[in-house]
């Protein structure tokens, strides 16, 4: 590798860092040690900042810019969000109707007409009767389901690969 600037990161494809690159995953290091690396990343990603910080942990995560988005959102250096796994509630799905419709013909051999159910007095009352020709049946025929609030994945397609971070190199100027 050519000499990297101190705190470059670069996707690698090996499962070892090479001499003088860290991979990304989050450890903490002592800042009497690596006092070039922290004197610019500071405690961007963790950390307490009198004895020691953290790398950036990109195990599991995108990298993204920091900033402003094109829609306004506000992403600040070294923020981390999103979740592998999501329980949706019934409050999070968007407002929307089954309906349901009968036929008000009794309930026998004959076909209910296409897409309706037969709505007849039936003894039990499962169908609610009507005088209209399409009838909604009775509600509790239909009921919520809400799916025993599992969480299911919420990744985007992926190819894992490592992450590595210069430990030494050429100090970057800052103009």
């Amino acid at each position: 590798m050519s000499s990297p600037f101190v705190a470059e990161i670069r996707p690698w494809a090996l499962n070892f860092a090479p001499r003088g690159w860290a991979m990304c995953q989050g450890q903490t290091l002592p800042i009497s040690q690596y006092a070039a690396l922290f004197s610019l990343i500071g405690t961007y990603y963790g950390g307490n900042g009198t004895s020691n910080f953290q790398l950036p942990d990109l195990r599991s995560r995108v990298p993204m810019k920091y900033g402003q988005d094109p829609v306004g959102n506000q992403y600040v250096i070294g923020q981390d969000a999103g979740e592998e796994t999501i329980t949706l509630l019934a409050a999070q799905m968007p407002v929307h109707t089954h309906n349901v419709f009968g036929d008000a013909a009794n309930g026998g051999k004959s076909k209910a007409a296409a897409g309706c159910a037969i709505a007849g007095a039936l003894t039990n009352n499962y169908y609610a009767p009507g005088a209209n020709a399409n009838q909604p049946i009775n509600a509790a025929t239909v009921s919520m389901y809400l799916g025993g609030n599992q969480a299911h994945t919420n990744l985007q397609p992926y190819l894992a690969i490592n992450w590595c971070i210069a430990m030494q190199g050429i100090f970057p100027s800052r103009n």
